[in-house]
């Protein structure tokens, strides 16, 4: 018996999925912490679900509303988890969500107070032993670079101890987007503000969500290759072991060398866009960062257009993942939407027109960025023509239809759809 085991709003939908290989209807009950029925009534057959293979069965109780905990959900002889009806159900989920990237945090210890005893660790990558540091790192041999760079800081990698510009940058983007979208689409902007979450800087003055941002893009920032250089302007792509490190190990009991992967488009762009962003997300709290995340998003986005197709190569997996890619044409959008919406400049506004993904909404991946451009446009407050900024949020909303559709067709209502062979 499946069930959101966190529990479901009152007033919202409800519903739930049996695995039961009945070609007919059965009935379910809902009963409450005391074991009396409170809800009845049958089952939906969905039949066989191509992804996980399973028979299912649907479950909608949303006509019961009344708030309480440690309601089942029984189907003959499956009983779900307990789980609760309360309006307040979700409020926690944000503050839980944005907890990781504490978690995640390189170049600092990660303290009991903010994550308790269980999950402290030591700093990783700041030069003590094992460590070989992250504050003069090398290019790796053989990428015709003689320089080191201090990149301390920023945010791992999900599984592994190195730290990718085109990860970053996403999510950098996703964390300040929220407070964007709050602050402009009507939202309580004070359910973002300092204090709270539970990290060293809450109390500062300063949005938590931004302190938690910032500290990606200060690792961000410095990801780029020195004025002097070949290329200079343009980002590493990514630091990371120069070999493989088993796992699970603690980062700060990570021995190997850490180099500098060369620069690439994509990276490039990835700092012009989330540099942007922070030009003027940070204006009213920060205005020396603001400015040099400004200067930083302007000199990235001419590296940019002038070394348009440096790809990272699919071959370069030793010691972290490749991420290669190698369309950017959406990186170059997203990149003069947030300088756009940021400047107001015409040079960036006449490249998003001739753009082919203006205005237009894609799925949202490190590789795949057109969406968020485009949420840009529609969202923060810009110059581009009111019936543009309407298009753009009817190419969201039509969008977030198909999102649905494709839901309503899987079994375990994932928004995406399985390939031809089930699997993701």
């Amino acid at each position: 018996m499946r069930v959101n085991q966190l529990g479901y709003v009152p007033n919202r939908k409800k519903r739930a999925v049996s695995v039961d290989p009945s070609t007919t209807p059965l009935r379910w009950e809902l009963r409450d912490s005391a074991g009396a029925v409170v809800a009845e009534g049958e089952t939906s057959v969905f039949g066989d679900d191509d992804a996980s293979g399973d028979h299912l069965h649907g479950v909608d109780f949303s006509a019961f509303t009344t708030p309480g905990a440690g309601y089942t959900l029984r189907v003959g002889t499956q009983v779900s988890h307990p789980f609760a009806v309360d309006e307040a159900i979700y409020r926690q989920l944000r503050y839980d969500a944005l907890a990781y990237f504490y978690h995640n945090r390189s170049g600092t210890p990660i303290e009991a107070a903010y994550v308790g005893e269980a999950h402290a660790r030591p700093a990783g990558h700041v030069g003590v032993a094992p460590n070989r540091g992250d504050t003069e790192v090398p290019c790796a041999p053989g990428t015709d670079c003689s320089y080191t760079l201090d990149v301390a800081g920023g945010w791992y990698d999900a599984g592994d101890h190195g730290k990718y510009v085109v990860n970053g940058g996403i999510s950098v983007w996703t964390l300040m987007y929220l407070y964007e979208r709050t602050q402009h689409l009507g939202g309580s902007i004070d359910r973002l503000a300092d204090g709270t979450s539970n990290i060293p800087e809450h109390g500062n003055g300063i949005p938590d969500i931004l302190d938690e941002a910032r500290w990606e893009m200060e690792f961000l920032l410095k990801m780029q290759v020195p004025d002097g250089e070949p290329l200079a302007g343009m980002v590493h792509h990514k630091i990371h072991d120069d070999s493989w490190t088993g796992l699970p190990m603690r980062p700060d009991q990570d021995p190997k060398q850490r180099v500098l992967r060369p620069p690439s488009t994509a990276a490039t762009l990835n700092l012009a866009a989330a540099a942007a962003q922070s030009a003027r997300v940070w204006e009213a709290f920060d205005a020396a960062f603001a400015a040099r995340c400004l200067r930083a998003a302007e000199r990235t986005w001419q590296a940019a257009l002038a070394n348009p197709a440096v790809y990272a190569p699919a071959s370069d997996s030793e010691g972290g993942g490749a991420y290669n890619d190698e369309n950017v044409s959406d990186e170059f959008y997203w990149a003069a939407a947030e300088l756009y919406a940021t400047t107001g400049d015409a040079e960036y506004e006449a490249f998003l027109r001739q753009s082919p993904h203006f205005l237009a909404v894609s799925t949202m991946t490190w590789g795949s960025t057109q969406a968020l451009g485009t949420l840009t446009l529609a969202t923060a407050p810009n110059n581009l023509p009111k019936n543009d900024q309407d298009r753009a949020r009817k190419n969201i909303a039509e969008a977030a239809t198909a999102f649905v559709a494709t839901l309503n067709r899987q079994g375990y209502r994932v928004p995406f759809a399985p390939a031809g062979d089930g699997k993701y």
